[in-house]
């Protein structure tokens, strides 16, 4: 049974691809080509490649930060806790990127080091993208090309509903749920506790973890922490996991939106949310003087005291 409704679709998965392309106008965000890292420790999880993609993985830098898009072949890539320091507590990151590029220095590698130092053996997944055009120049074309002018320019009055794009997830879906089971397989060796192990996700990784809590039929997440995603109401299946959530007030897909909060504490749910007055979307774990930078630690503060970072592995 699938618990994907028809509002998740159009609100939250059309709504990321949108903003992406619009923030990109909105920022100097100069993309310029990067060598490929060697992600040495980046683990096949063998689910298969990408149909009618053109175009073999690339790198490239924004705003500072590495990024890949065209990515056919997804990877895990651990990132362990001192084990003076393991908890057994385990998350799976997914970083954003508008499901067409992946933003793993911002939304992944650091987010999982922050967490690996609070004694949580964090996993970056870099999964399947949907194409885009093989040369840097047409993919920047390809970004600065809204499908609707900003919000508050001048043409304001005449917006109509970007067309809803490609919002088909399986791939991705399929990814996730591979990089649990790896998780689940090589728990011993990890460290893992296979009772306590989350995921948190930022932009279309918070729409990738929404879309595996309310879709996957194999992952058993102990709790999720969808940062800066779509809002929309959804179904909420029976015994969800505890949600962290967390958006800012300046965020394009905040829009005054509170379905999500809602459907969850309707369904009777553990919910924690989060409405910073600024941090504007892409923030990661902070930008300078923004009121949202204290997050991480309310996200750390919140697996404490609902005992997350205790094993459960002898309960």
């Amino acid at each position: 049974m699938s618990y994907l409704p028809v509002n998740l679709a159009k609100s939250t998965i059309w709504t990321i691809l949108f903003v992406f392309t619009v923030s990109g106008m909105a920022q100097d965000g100069t993309i310029y080509p990067l060598k490929a890292p060697s992600e040495s420790k980046a683990i096949p999880l063998g689910t298969g490649s990408v149909e009618n993609q053109p175009a073999p993985e690339t790198w490239f830098r924004q705003w500072g930060d590495p990024m890949a898009r065209n990515i056919s072949k997804a990877t895990l890539t651990p990132f362990l806790p001192d084990p003076a320091k393991a908890n057994g507590t385990t998350v799976i990151v997914a970083p954003g990127g508008g499901f067409r590029w992946l933003s793993l220095g911002n939304e992944g590698w650091e987010v999982a080091e922050a967490l690996a130092k609070q004694g949580i053996a964090a996993f970056v997944l870099k999964y399947r993208l949907h194409p885009t055009p093989e040369s840097l120049e047409d993919f920047r074309v390809s970004m600065n090309r809204p499908t609707t002018p900003p919000v508050g320019s001048s043409d304001d009055a005449q917006v109509t509903a970007p067309q809803r794009p490609r919002s088909n997830l399986s791939n991705q879906l399929e990814d996730a749920e591979a990089a649990y089971a790896m998780i689940v397989k090589r728990a011993e060796e990890w460290g893992v506790d296979i009772n306590n192990i989350g995921m948190i996700g930022f932009s279309a990784g918070a729409g990738l973890t929404m879309h595996s809590t309310l879709n996957s039929q194999t992952m058993d997440l102990a709790f999720i922490a969808p940062i800066y995603g779509g809002m929309g109401a959804v179904e909420v299946p029976k015994n969800a996991p505890p949600m962290f959530n967390v958006i800012a007030a300046d965020d394009f897909l905040f829009q005054g939106q509170f379905g999500l909060i809602e459907s969850w504490n309707k369904a009777g749910r553990p919910v924690e949310f989060h409405l910073y007055q600024n941090g504007g979307h892409g923030f990661g774990l902070g930008n300078p003087d923004r009121t949202s930078n204290r997050w991480f630690d309310a996200f750390i503060y919140w697996l404490e005291v609902n005992k997350f970072l205790i094993s459960k592995s002898g309960e």
